[in-house]
């Protein structure tokens, strides 16, 4: 089943006298980049935090936000009167341009984030377990989404690629007129050109299968069939990143309806090379949005 690279997921708990809560918002990316915001007391653990989110999530743009809060008094704290002063101009700011009155504005400064924070910068490794259980809920969280999105994703893909095997089906039927008009028309300039009297109709039969050999798209189609076929197999596929193999696919599906268009010399069978190409299009911007 596919996923997609889109998704946001968030956990929060508490326990005893800790509360964790952790947001990750994750985007298109052909990598895997991280923007990762973490309180100070989390810095000894980043690197064990960015190893879990590249093992669990794999690939695309992460905003990964975790909030660490201690609710009881059993550590010291400390206030971060700078950053205080700053909310306290702000607040003040749009309190005198809409007419608010500024009544208890110190407990509300309280209780903006990072305004006050334990003294120690330090979590214990049972707090630290907790925080990465946090972490864990909210990637299985963000999978859930991305699951979800990858249904539609999946849906859109096998329409488009139904809709090539459909045009193939018409180019199928369309080819064996082709051929025929070939033959007709190069039949044709012969007799104009040379005189019908003149012509070596055994030469003629010669260097129309040799010329028509050069126009055949059935290797092509019987390709094209198969890359296809591939693709719906892959899509069935349990693995969690399928997004680099059927963007390959999809390569190979363009080469073969690319060189059908260069063979067909037929207004027809061009119309259906060009509408293709246009579901073609459609399913590699779907496909870049797959993990």
């Amino acid at each position: 089943m596919l996923r997609s690279m889109t998704g946001f997921g968030k956990a929060e708990m508490t326990k005893g006298e800790i509360t964790a809560s952790v947001e990750i918002k994750s985007l298109n990316g052909k990598q895997l980049d991280i923007n990762l915001r973490i309180p100070a007391m989390l810095k000894p653990y980043e690197f064990d935090i960015r190893n879990q989110l590249q093992q669990s999530l794999i690939r695309g743009s992460l905003d990964v936000l975790i909030n660490v809060r201690q609710n009881g008094s059993s550590r010291p704290v400390v206030i971060n009167t700078d950053l205080a002063k700053k909310y306290y101009e702000s607040i003040s700011s749009l309190a005198k341009e809409l007419h608010l009155p500024e009544d208890d504005v110190l407990g509300a400064l309280l209780k903006l984030p990072e305004v006050v924070a334990p003294s120690s910068e330090e979590i214990s490794n049972e707090e630290w377990l907790f925080v990465k259980e946090i972490l864990r809920q909210s990637m299985e969280d963000l999978d859930k989404h991305r699951l979800d999105e990858g249904a539609v994703l999946e849906k859109d893909l096998l329409l488009r690629i139904q809709h090539i095997e459909n045009l193939q089906e018409e180019i199928k039927m369309e080819d064996p007129l082709r051929m025929e008009k070939i033959r007709q028309r190069l039949g044709s300039s012969l007799e104009e050109w040379i005189g019908k009297e003149n012509i070596d109709k055994n030469r003629l039969e010669q260097e129309l299968v040799f010329y028509i050999e050069k126009l055949d798209i059935s290797e092509e189609q019987v390709r094209l069939q198969n890359h296809c076929r591939y693709f719906k197999e892959v899509l069935k596929e349990k693995e969690q990143a399928l997004g680099k193999k059927l963007n390959f696919i999809l390569q190979e599906v363009g080469r073969e309806i690319n060189t059908t268009g260069a063979k067909a010399n037929d207004a027809i069978i061009q119309k259906c090379v060009v509408r293709m190409k246009d579901e073609l299009e459609k399913a590699k911007e779907q496909i870049m949005n797959v993990l």
